[in-house]
């Protein structure tokens, strides 16, 4: 099993980074901030334009260490990898599926499933702990929807259908999203998604928490040998992870939501921490998104036990985990490839 190393978030726009032995090196207005081993660390996410030495570039490609820029208000912009790793025939597999329909939907089928049951025990955990707080007939009546779509994606034929389910049942899930804000309700109202650009506190997080989800996603899928542009459900598009936004279905409910609700109801971030532009947008803060990091570092080091594997691993480890039980199914040698189901 891999090691869960730490991921080095670069959150000053004027940072630049340079190797030096084994070593980052990290720079702050020609001045060293500070030096970190490169066996230390697992990725490295840069929130800012001024990047990073070809000689770093080079030594994270050679450890197949993740080497990710962001814009500085958390906007995907590019990754550098290295040679592609891994066994030719596992992605030679993964490419010939991805022209067959019917296999192709039955893994996107699978992460779709994965999605509706977690987002359902969301809304039934809720339920359960704050019965008094919430409305809670609302929130049983999604879960029981949610309930319902699930036996309408088992069925689904195609993958246009598929995606009819997956949004009606997105649509009814975030419809009840704001009765999970148990606090600061006043500044993290929620009324439904919105994104490219977020519009209020709560989606300029979620926003944020899936690019960070979907880096950890798509560098799991590097390490085991798969194509993240490749996918089942999402179709290939030039700089798009397609197949790193399949798997992201199934986890965006348990890793990303939960985080974002943990953040808000115990007060670590405040209305304080975020700011508007003139179009709209809202902006996370630099300190709090600094805040939000550390926090989603902790989060990633929490211990759970798999459901399929049966093991304890910490939470950092499902998106690796997935992305081996994707490959173990695209070699035969299981007979499906089997979501992260959480209750």
């Amino acid at each position: 099993m891999r090691k869960l190393l730490n991921t080095l978030y670069i959150t000053s726009p004027d940072s630049y980074l340079s190797l030096d032995g084994e070593n980052v090196v990290i720079w702050d207005k020609e001045e060293e901030k500070g030096r970190i081993p490169l066996h230390n660390l697992e990725a490295i996410v840069s929130f800012g334009y001024r990047g990073v030495s070809p000689a770093l570039m080079g030594g994270c490609a050679e450890r197949n260490i993740s080497l990710c820029f962001m814009t500085p208000q958390g906007r995907f912009l590019a990754r550098v990898t290295g040679d592609v790793r891994g066994n030719v025939t596992l992605r030679k597999r993964q490419y010939e599926i991805s022209n067959d329909k019917e296999i192709s939907l039955g893994i996107a089928r699978n992460c779709i499933l994965g999605k509706v049951f977690n987002a359902r025990w969301i809304l039934e955990r809720a339920a359960r702990d704050h019965g008094l707080q919430i409305d809670l007939e609302r929130v049983k009546k999604a879960s029981g929807f949610l309930q319902q779509s699930l036996k309408s994606i088992k069925s689904c034929q195609d993958v246009a259908q598929l995606r009819g389910y997956e949004g009606e049942a997105a649509s009814v899930y975030f419809g009840v999203f704001n009765e999970l804000i148990l606090q600061q309700k006043k500044d993290f109202n929620f009324s439904g998604r919105n994104k490219r650009p977020p519009m209020d506190n709560v989606n300029a997080m979620l926003s944020f928490v899936y690019t960070l989800l979907t880096n950890m996603i798509a560098s799991a899928l590097e390490t085991v040998g798969l194509d993240p542009y490749v996918g089942y459900m999402h179709t290939d598009r030039p700089g798009r992870v397609s197949l790193a936004l399949d798997l992201i279905e199934e986890l965006r409910p348990v890793l990303a939501d939960r985080f974002v609700l943990t953040i808000i109801n115990k007060k670590i971030l405040t209305g304080k921490d975020f700011s508007k532009k003139e179009d709209g947008a809202v902006i996370i803060k630099d300190d709090a998104r600094r805040t939000l990091l550390t926090e989603w570092q902790n989060k990633k080091k929490d211990v759970i036990t798999h459901p399929y594997l049966n093991e304890k691993i910490e939470w950092g480890m499902i998106p690796f985990c997935q992305a081996m039980l994707l490959a173990r199914y695209l070699r035969g040698d299981i007979d499906e490839y089997p979501p992260f189901f959480w209750k």
